[in-house]
């Protein structure tokens, strides 16, 4: 018996060499369009049954396992309650377990109250991942991303004050050649403002099955930075980033 995964599965560079369990199948929103990663699968929580046969099978398997990251896109918009049990269950599994982590959407954070968070981070969810994508409002409603500048800030801060490590990404390149000023200015400021532990940069790239949505939705004519430009996006961005605490990028 293997894992029973939906394909494809994603995961964080950095959970390279963890154990991915699926605890939820694509993504609630799934409306960013430059995101193709959870476009042919329906939203779906996987069952008690399921994760815990899954947590017995890898732990007979694998009993060594000190990190896991728990996919798809959406782990964070379980219940709490669902959240505490699979976490506890697999601490008790998995007696060399140091760290597990998920995808963070900003709404699955304000949509939780600060004492779920915190009861989560203590029952072992340490690290969330989440995406920054822009600081631009004008971006973020051009992507609909269904977040704000300042719905995101409140997102960051509220992960980091309940405990969780937070490790954030942006995207070069999202607002093209006309807002590439402004895609850095908001940018600089939501990352100074939120202070995340960690920060990666991407760069956009338009998959076959939403270039035409992204450009649909992005409302005019979008002109793609080249490579150069999207050296001189991240350099202008590290010349304004000025974050309160140490921050690892």
């Amino acid at each position: 018996m293997m894992l029973n995964y939906v394909e494809p599965v994603y995961r964080p560079p950095s959970e390279a060499n963890s154990l991915i369990f699926q605890v939820t199948v694509g993504c609630s929103f799934n409306q960013c369009s430059f995101c193709d990663m959870y476009r042919n699968k329906e939203y779906a929580e996987r069952s008690w049954d399921e994760i815990k046969a899954e947590i017995d099978l890898m732990a007979k398997q694998l009993p060594d396992t000190t990190r896991i990251f728990l996919a798809d896109g959406d782990a964070l918009n379980l219940s709490t309650d669902y959240m505490i049990q699979i976490l506890e269950y697999l601490y008790k599994n998995f007696l060399k377990l140091e760290r597990v982590s998920c995808y963070a959407m900003p709404m699955n954070l304000l949509k939780k109250t600060s004492e779920e968070l915190k009861k989560m981070n203590m029952a072992g969810l340490n690290m969330l991942y989440l995406g920054i994508e822009s600081g631009s409002d004008i971006i973020l409603k051009k992507i609909t991303k269904g977040a704000t500048s300042e719905t995101i800030i409140r997102s960051c801060r509220k992960a980091i004050e309940t405990g969780f490590t937070l490790s954030c990404i942006i995207i070069l390149g999202l607002g093209g050649k006309t807002y590439t000023k402004d895609h850095v200015n908001g940018t600089a400021h939501v990352i100074n403002e939120s202070s995340p532990h960690y920060l990666g940069a991407l760069t956009l790239i338009l998959e076959t099955g939403v270039k035409e949505e992204f450009l649909t939705k992005f409302g005019e004519t979008f002109y793609p930075i080249n490579d150069d430009e999207a050296l001189i996006e991240l350099h202008d961005l590290v010349q304004q980033i000025d974050v309160k605490e140490k921050m690892v990028f």
